[in-house]
């Protein structure tokens, strides 16, 4: 496979994020359709606090971060979807004046920031100072630290995001959500073919935990790869007519992950549904109807943007029409 040149530039761009291929992956908004994606998942308490926030209600987001504790995964899905939300950074500011010291509050003001900072309507500088000011209230959480490198993986250098990233494993080895932003980065930047993304996801595989989800992290590797060659013009836009998962080293990567999935199920993990739409995505891909389906029907109505938006489709008709595809409508 031919190396890809790289997409991100050395430095931040603050009023643009950069090329459209490294932004993150668009949401659809088609009305009435049940497979539109949702940030918040299946996540029943996040989606009532989501709500709440949204009329002002801060005290709900203040109660579902207490009660999360220290499940990082978890609370970085959560503070970060609830950061999504338009007014959030007005409503996180008002929570942190009544709670000054409040390390909750602090890390979802950050988070807003970034998200402001990411759509060039705020300067990365303070939302990098609101991160590093909310880390120094919770030294062991490793959310702040993603909050810096979400600006690090779309605005920063590869120095500052590999560093960012090490600060987040220091405090969860296994943080989901930083090694798909990684994972993401590497593919856009590696200009000698695939062997530092490979490396890099089968390494994190091997070193997680039995039941870890990131077993399926080969398989987002690969995804991401296509997405870049895809967005550059070096393989077709559809994984299938690419050929994407029928190269030996990808359906290697797919069939561990799958048997992965058959042994120990993700059914806890608060970002499931992300793998299990890679499973399916690659499944598909391969024509391996059959275990397609298995995932479409475990999936439900919850599809991802990611990978089903790659390289620039409607991630909502996509995985329609894949899921009809295999399971008939």
């Amino acid at each position: 496979m031919p190396p890809t040149p790289p997409l991100l530039g050395p430095g931040p761009a603050v009023s643009d994020p950069g090329p459209a291929v490294v932004r993150a992956p668009r949401a659809a908004a088609h009305p009435g359709c049940e497979h539109c994606p949702d940030d918040a998942l299946d996540d029943a308490e996040l989606i009532s606090a989501r709500a709440a926030l949204t009329q002002g209600r801060w005290q709900s987001a203040r109660s579902l971060l207490l009660h999360t504790g220290d499940d990082w995964d978890r609370r970085g899905h959560r503070a970060t979807v609830l950061a999504r939300e338009p007014y959030a950074t007005a409503w996180a500011r008002e929570w942190l004046l009544a709670e000054p010291g409040s390390a909750g509050a602090a890390t979802l003001y950050a988070l807003t920031l970034v998200r402001r900072a990411l759509r060039g309507k705020e300067d990365p500088e303070r939302a990098r100072e609101a991160c590093a000011g909310a880390a120094a209230l919770a030294p062991a959480d490793p959310t702040p630290w993603l909050g810096l490198l979400l600006l690090a993986r779309y605005l920063g250098t590869d120095e500052e995001t590999r560093r960012t990233f090490t600060e987040v494993r220091r405090r969860h080895p296994e943080h989901h959500h930083a090694h798909h932003l990684m994972a993401a980065r590497i593919a856009e930047t590696e200009t000698g073919g695939t062997y530092e993304l490979c490396a890099f996801a089968e390494r994190a595989a091997a070193e997680a935990p039995a039941d870890s989800p990131l077993a399926v992290l080969p398989v987002v590797a690969y995804a991401e790869r296509h997405r870049v060659l895809a967005a550059t013009g070096r393989a077709p836009a559809d994984p299938a007519a690419a050929g994407h998962w029928t190269e030996p080293s990808a359906l290697r990567a797919l069939g561990a992950a799958f048997d992965w999935w058959l042994e120990w199920g993700i059914e806890e993990h608060p970002r499931r549904h992300i793998d299990l739409n890679h499973l399916a995505h690659a499944t598909f891909g391969a024509g391996r109807y059959a275990e397609a389906a298995a995932l479409f029907q475990r999936i439900g109505r919850h599809a991802t943007p990611a990978p089903w938006s790659y390289p620039d489709r409607d991630p909502c008709e996509a995985f329609r029409a894949a899921r009809e595809r295999v399971l008939g409508g």
